[in-house]
């Protein structure tokens, strides 16, 4: 069993008081540290501690150990006011401390998770919280949310590392939760972003940074897996209870209620590979371990999303056998779901553990079929549309076409009448009023093929065509988290201590859909000699 001992290597913080307000202050008196009670600052929330109360087989309470020199280097707004922050409240002296690991919250205890999982479907015995620690868990009108320090030193289950995130990666998470979230996909999220001098060895020196995480949990399947393998089965029910109460309340009392979570989980990580897959993401490190109890897109290490179409896309430079690609998520989800049905194994009969998995595949069919028929303004469901959009894919994989750009352009695709046309006149039309579209083919032939074949599915729609462009506008975005503008954003902080870019990105992520005039340059494909960087999981 690990180690339940907080690490004697690390500086004990200091805790932060509780300020109260300065009898009869106005809004206008207040001062960077001190808040109205419409402007809760962080340690005013309201707090929960039901998974702290599980007991110390969970976790290890440890001790942040302090960045040096930190600085605010981004805010989500958005989150913050979800926790019922504002910005006078969240940027004060005190929560900066809180956030580099200098201070802790009052009457809150950093603790760090232990789990188990399987790492490139080999088993690895003891993970947990290498480099992230929850700092506290916050009552909110949504529930009860995580709020997690990533980068803030050593943990027991750091395995000899130093528990630090350096500023690239933070960088990447912080902007890929926001792209997601905004995106319609269920992810964890980032409060802030923390900037320091902190020295950090990689393959070479950087410096190191902290990362607030917000999520629903941290629960990942690995955690099942690690009271399964080390036969702590009261735990692994008492996890399972946990999980019940906070997302299944409908459930607590069902005497099939184990049986009811893994349908839950079936379902929910179904339903989020489909959203990868429509999205063109890649998650790059589906690991047992990186994936949530209830289907939230977690860890984002060396992740990409595609810019050619390529089905066999490997955005891990450590993959080296290609197990994470973006085309085998689907089988991997299926895969993954079956290590956590062995580990449930002691609360749900084998019968009923392959009847909840045999669900998995049309889950995600459905799912996927459905997001992809918005992507393409196709209304109701028709005999043909999976052969429609199976069509298209395989044309942009052998003409490597951007994913997102494609489909972007095509929400502005224009319709014919063809009844009294003649097969020639209406490829003619067609491409005359598609012009831009068609630029995009070598495969000109095959593409007018298509082009004729999805104009008369268009036809077919009860949708006029400016409302169909409108609603496509709304799902297909013009601006993703592209590998090569994260790269120049990270470049600009690291070399030149410019943030400017990551504010450009953040703004870009957070509303997608729009049209953002005068920012076109940043929903361009990457030039050749920008495509394929190798991103890893050192970070």
């Amino acid at each position: 069993m690990p180690s339940k001992q907080v690490p004697t290597t690390q500086t004990t913080p200091k805790q932060a008081p509780i300020k109260p307000l300065p009898a009869g202050a106005s809004q206008d008196q207040l001062s960077p540290n001190q808040a109205s009670s419409d402007e809760l600052s962080l340690e005013q929330l309201s707090f929960s501690n039901k998974f702290y109360a599980l007991g110390d087989s969970f976790y290890s309470v440890v001790a942040p150990a302090p960045l040096k020199k930190p600085f605010w280097l981004h805010i989500n707004t958005d989150v913050m006011a979800s926790l019922g922050l504002t910005l006078a409240g969240l940027k004060t002296p005190l929560n900066l401390d809180i956030f580099s690991g200098t201070a802790t919250l009052a009457d809150q205890i950093p603790i760090a998770t232990v789990y188990s999982g399987h790492q490139f479907g080999g088993y690895t015995a003891c993970l947990g919280d290498g480099r992230a620690m929850l700092i506290a868990q916050i009552n909110t009108a949504d529930g009860v949310f995580d709020l997690q320090l990533k980068g803030a030193g050593p943990t027991p289950y750091s395995r000899r590392a130093d528990g630090r995130a350096v500023l690239r990666s933070s960088i990447r998470e912080y902007l890929a939760g926001e792209a997601m979230h905004q995106l319609g996909i269920a992810t964890s999220r980032a409060l802030c972003l923390v900037g320091s001098e902190e020295p950090v060895v990689r393959e070479q020196v950087e410096a190191g940074a902290t990362v607030a995480r917000v999520a629903r949990t941290h629960i990942r399947f690995g955690h099942f897996e690690y009271f399964h393998y080390t036969d702590q089965l009261k735990e692994l029910k008492q996890l399972a209870d946990h999980v019940i109460e906070q997302f299944l309340p409908q459930a607590v009392a069902a005497s099939d209620k184990y049986n009811q979570l893994l349908s839950f989980s079936v379902k929910q990580t179904a339903k989020l590979i489909a959203q990868w897959q429509s999205v063109g993401f890649a998650h790059g490190v589906m690991n047992t371990d990186n994936m949530s109890i209830i289907g939230d897109t977690l860890d984002y290490g060396p992740y990409g999303f595609l810019d050619d179409y390529e089905p066999g896309f490997i955005c891990n430079h450590s993959d080296h056998s290609g197990r994470y690609a973006f085309d085998q998520q689907p089988s991997i989800g299926l895969w993954n779901l079956s290590a956590l049905a062995h580990a449930l194994s002691s609360l749900i009969d084998n019968a009923s553990i392959r009847d909840i998995l045999a669900r998995y595949e049309p889950y995600l069919i459905e799912a996927y079929a459905d997001l992809m028929r918005n992507k393409l303004g196709l209304d109701k469901p028709q005999k043909n549309d999976h052969k429609l959009c199976s069509q298209l894919l395989n044309l942009m994989a052998q003409d490597k076409i951007d994913y997102t750009r494609l489909f972007r352009q095509l929400c502005d695709f224009k319709t014919i009448e063809t009844a009294s046309l003649s097969d020639e006149a209406i490829t003619s039309a067609l491409n005359k009023k598609n012009t831009t579209l068609g630029e995009l083919f070598n495969q000109k032939e095959q593409w007018q093929d298509w082009a004729c074949q999805y104009n008369q599915r268009l036809l077919k729609t009860s949708q006029p065509e400016l409302e169909r462009s409108v609603a496509m506008k709304a799902v297909n975005p013009k601006f993703i988290a592209r590998n090569h503008l994260l790269q120049q954003a990270i470049e600009k902080a690291e070399i030149n201590k410019d943030y400017s870019d990551i504010d450009t990105l953040f703004m870009l992520l957070q509303t997608p859909f729009d049209e953002h005039a005068g920012f076109d340059h940043f929903a361009e494909p990457p030039k050749v000699h920008e495509k394929h960087l190798e991103i890893s999981c050192s970070s």
